[in-house]
């Protein structure tokens, strides 16, 4: 299995999106899907210091980070950003790391969110020789939920009453996929194993 690689930037393409690295003029389109009420609901609110000049230089240095891998999510068809999928917090000793997405208004319901989860999985596990990921969500996040669990990602636990969401507390599940999980249905754990998926 090849070494884990953070510093290489891949093109990942699906059927419906293409992953791409960042540049500094995603700036503008990941302002806007950072300020869209379902992705702040969700990832907390922007702060008022996210300035675009703050974003250019966030979005314009992904590139040359070595200890994880920030792609920005695009529908094929349009060309448009509409989100970002990201592997980090490397953990070398056990080759894991965390993931993280967010798909803004324009990328939903068209499958854009489930196929780029499989892509930087997929990328994760075949290429990286990763051996698990793993991520954390709001228990009140059916969308995101329905993705991770479409993908193949295994519940492991409850922390419960984390933060507070208009006033009222709420729990974050932590989901997994481990290796040999992948190998076996790559994504598709209802059906088997996918050429797909790539």
């Amino acid at each position: 299995m090849a070494p884990t690689d953070f510093s290489l930037k891949p093109v990942l393409t699906g059927d419906r999106t293409v992953l791409r690295p960042f540049t500094e003029d995603d700036a503008l389109g990941m302002a806007e899907i950072v300020e869209d009420p379902e992705v702040s609901r969700f990832t907390g609110e922007p702060s008022a210091e996210l300035t675009l000049e703050r974003l250019r230089s966030w979005y314009g240095s992904r590139s040359a980070q070595t200890d994880r891998l920030d792609l920005a999510v695009t529908d094929r068809a349009s060309g448009e950003l509409v989100g970002e999928v990201v592997l980090y917090d490397w953990n070398p000793a056990g080759r894991s790391c965390t993931f993280r997405t967010l798909i803004g208004p324009r990328g939903r319901g068209k499958g854009l969110g489930t196929e780029a989860t499989r892509l930087i999985v997929g990328h994760g596990f075949e290429q990286l020789g990763l051996h698990r990921i793993e991520l954390e969500l709001y228990s009140h996040n059916q969308r995101a939920r329905r993705v991770y669990d479409k993908v193949g990602f295994v519940e492991e636990g409850v922390r419960r009453q984390t933060e507070t969401r208009d006033g009222v507390w709420v729990d974050e599940t932590i989901m997994a996929i481990l290796a040999h999980e992948w190998a076996a249905h790559r994504g598709h754990p209802k059906t088997g194993v996918s050429s797909t998926a790539r």
